[in-house]
C-alpha cells in the first residue's frame, strides 16, 4: 500500500471502453497522438519528463466507460496551452503493481491480472495511473509502474 499526495498534470484525453477492444484502438491513437504532436514540448511547468497515463471518470467499473488521460506532472495549472487540459488528482491510498517486459504487451497482461482480482483488490474506482519513465523503453527488460485507487 502506498499513499500518494495530490497531483496536478496538464494532459491530452479520450473516453473509452474496454468492451470488444474499443480501449486498444482509442488508446492507441491517443498515445500516437502524444507522440506524434509533441504534447511533452507543449507542457508547461513540467516536473519531470515521466509520462503518467491515468484511467479515470469510471462509469461503473473496469468494464464500462472511463476516460484516459496522458500527459505529465506539473507545478502549476495556470498555464495550459490551447487543446490540453489541466486537471488535479487528489492523491490517496494505491496498491502498486509493475508490468515487466516487452511494451505494450507487459502492460496489457498486467491490467488482465488486475481485472482478474477486481472483487478483492477493494478498487475505488477514482483514478488509477501508470507511470513510464527510463525504464519502460528497455525492450523486453521494460518495467512500468501501475497504480490502483483503493478504499
Amino acid at each position: 500500500m502506498k499513499n500518494i499526495e495530490p497531483f496536478k498534470i496538464i494532459e491530452i484525453a479520450t473516453e473509452t471502453t474496454n468492451d470488444s477492444g474499443k480501449a486498444a484502438q482509442d488508446l492507441g491513437k491517443l498515445w500516437e497522438k502524444f507522440f506524434t504532436e509533441n504534447i511533452i514540448g507543449k507542457i508547461p511547468n513540467k516536473k519531470s519528463d515521466e509520462i503518467y497515463s491515468i484511467y479515470t471518470d469510471y462509469e461503473s467499473n473496469y468494464k464500462g466507460k472511463y476516460t484516459c488521460v496522458i500527459g505529465l506532472k506539473v507545478d502549476s495549472l495556470t498555464d495550459i496551452p490551447e487543446d490540453l487540459v489541466g486537471r488535479e488528482f487528489k492523491g490517496g491510498e494505491y496498491l502498486k503493481f509493475i508490468a515487466k517486459g516487452e511494451m505494450p504487451k507487459a502492460v496489457q497482461d498486467t491490467w488482465q491480472e488486475i481485472w482478474a482480482k477486481d472483487e478483492t483488490l477493494n478498487r475505488s474506482y477514482t483514478a488509477d495511473f501508470e507511470v513510464y519513465d527510463e525504464k519502460s523503453q528497455l525492450g523486453e527488460n521494460s518495467e512500468v509502474e501501475i497504480f490502483i485507487a483503493v478504499s
